[in-house]
């Protein structure tokens, strides 16, 4: 039995996490319960689950994984605010199933200073993918990491067509449900970008052997490309609720999560180059991931406020990135890495992202 602490057990992944318990309730147990505001379904899903702790926010968050003992903690936090409860979760001891990808990404060497061995596990569908393709050979066997991206809802737009381009349009993703700020970063293809930042930090694998392709159908979550020439893709129909299911009891499986594959129809699976000319986000991410310290955090703050500000017709689509891009370049990093200088590096970051919308 797995004692398991869900923050942001409202949002996606935390209702999905939480009807992967419901369906094996041999096999975990949920100690506590976070959200961001939703203050009535925390309650109902406490009710529901017997769970005694709960938390309300970011920092009530971090204190509860502190005070509870749990074997797993999922965060599934939005944004740079689940930084604290990730960092809180290492110094205790507990197994953290990430899906907060930015904690990770801003965080950097901080987070993994704090992680021990096998202490991380992803729960992004491509490093969860990556994972457990990883497990087929040895580390200096891996030759290049392979990212699997949708194309969001604008795959094959040239820069002109994205000029017109509308909030309601960025958010119509043809297949996954999430938030607004991820499935807008799906459309700009900067989720694509923080994910090879993450990738590079979870799995020690240089930025020039990290790649993405565009594969529409998401069948195929990710690959890992072995020096003898052989491939290995973790393969199955686009649910959340494999990877979260991993992600609480690695590297154990857990039955029916999902439907698999029906391979007595045809199907067709096509790989496409990503065009950095019109989706300039990937290459950007790669650069600012190889200056690290604060620069990750910059970048992350900087696409928070710019999709912000696109959702509110402040700014075009194409401005999103285009805003990180000229907030990335003004950035200096200074000092040595802490909680505090990623605090300030973010502050900045908004100011200067706020600036620059303002003058659009």
């Amino acid at each position: 039995m797995r004692r398991v602490i869900i923050l942001g057990s409202t949002g996606s992944i935390g209702t999905q996490a939480l009807d992967v318990i419901r369906a094996n309730p041999e096999r975990f147990e949920v100690v506590g319960l976070s959200a961001g505001r939703n203050r009535e379904l925390l309650e109902q899903q406490a009710a529901d689950f017997a769970v005694d702790d709960t938390a309300l926010g970011a920092d009530e968050a971090e204190q509860l994984v502190r005070d509870v003992e749990a074997d797993v903690v999922l965060n599934g936090i939005t944004g740079s605010v689940g930084l604290g409860p990730t960092l809180a979760a290492l110094k205790a001891g507990r197994t953290l199933a990430l899906a907060n990808k930015e904690s990770l990404i801003v965080g950097g060497d901080l987070v993994k200073k704090l992680a021990a061995p096998g202490q991380i596990v992803p729960v992004d569908s491509e490093h969860s993918a990556i994972a457990q393709a990883l497990l087929s050979g040895t580390a200096d066997e891996v030759r290049r990491l392979v990212l699997t991206a949708s194309g969001g809802p604008f795959r094959g737009f040239s820069r002109d067509q994205l000029a017109r381009v509308t909030p309601a349009q960025a958010l119509a993703h043809p297949t996954w449900n999430m938030g607004l700020v991820v499935t807008t970063n799906s459309a700009t293809l900067v989720n694509k970008g923080l994910e090879i930042i993450e990738a590079h930090l979870l799995f020690d694998v240089e930025y020039d052997r990290i790649d993405a392709v565009v594969h529409p159908q998401s069948v195929v979550h990710s690959m890992v490309e072995f020096v003898d020439g052989s491939t290995i893709a973790q393969v199955s129909p686009p649910d959340m609720r494999l990877p979260i299911s991993l992600g609480l009891d690695w590297p154990n499986r857990v039955a029916a999560v999902g439907a698999p594959i029906d391979w007595t129809v045809p199907h067709s699976w096509t790989f496409e180059p990503l065009d950095d000319a019109a989706f300039p986000a990937v290459e950007l991410a790669k650069r600012v991931g190889r200056k690290g310290g604060t620069y990750p955090a910059v970048f992350n703050a900087a696409n928070e406020q710019a999709v912000a500000a696109f959702h509110a017709g402040r700014i075009g689509f194409q401005d999103i990135v285009d805003t990180v891009l000229r907030v990335v370049e003004s950035h200096e990093q200074g000092g040595e890495l802490s909680r505090e200088l990623l605090a300030e590096a973010e502050r900045w970051a908004r100011a200067a992202a706020d600036r620059l919308i303002d003058q659009r």
